[in-house]
């Protein structure tokens, strides 16, 4: 599979995702938990794989992760 980014990371998202959900002091366990009330099911260790950046992310994941964080998607891009 061509990879679109160059470097060691599989998305270019998750230290926002970890930024936005510490901002809210939420687990990562908490952030699944309410992920799943939506029918976004990311485990806590994939939760934790997006964030270190080693784990793809979908736009439905994004999504999910931008209702429960309360951040416009495009945020979640911004340098």
């Amino acid at each position: 599979m061509p990879r679109i980014i160059d470097g060691t990371s599989m998305n270019l998202t998750g230290a926002k995702v970890k930024k936005y959900r510490k901002e809210r002091k939420m687990s990562q366990q908490q952030l699944s938990d309410k992920l799943e009330t939506l029918a976004v099911y990311i485990c806590r260790g994939s939760i934790s794989r997006i964030e270190d950046g080693s784990r793809t992310i979908t736009d439905i994941e994004l999504y999910g992760l931008s209702q429960i964080l309360q951040v416009p998607i495009e945020k979640f891009f911004d340098n």
